[in-house]
């Protein structure tokens, strides 16, 4: 019903920045809070960040505030991810989500998910 398209993923050193996209087709985009996980080998899926439906609302973990900002463009049926002052351990495939109930940190939540793109953050 909804399809996800997540880009630009790809390499860079750490300290650097990178801005992850995810397109969305299929529904109204407001009708959805979006979030961004992401899953390192051997590692569960991780909560990145979430919005909600308009923007108005927005959560990070511990591990990415102050560093990774999500935002929207709802016109553009667009959710973003800015990660700025990249870290080794940010490595991993990113993957948008999108939930028509309120945006949370569980992945049980979301009812759509995009393929993932992958973040390589070398030291």
């Amino acid at each position: 019903q909804v399809q996800l398209v997540e880009s630009g993923g790809g390499l860079v050193r750490a300290g650097g920045s990178l801005r992850l996209s995810c397109a969305a087709s299929g529904r109204t985009f407001s009708n959805y809070a979006m979030g961004w996980f992401r899953q390192a080998p051997g590692k569960d899926r991780e909560f990145v960040a979430a919005i909600s439906r308009f923007g108005g609302s927005t959560y990070y973990p511990d591990s990415v505030k102050g560093r990774f900002t999500i935002s929207r463009d709802n016109a553009k049926n667009t959710v973003y991810l800015q990660m700025n002052s990249l870290k080794p351990e940010d490595t991993a495939v990113y993957s948008c989500a999108a939930t028509r109930s309120t945006y949370s940190i569980g992945t049980q939540a979301y009812d759509y998910w995009g393929q993932g793109t992958q973040v390589t953050v070398s030291s």
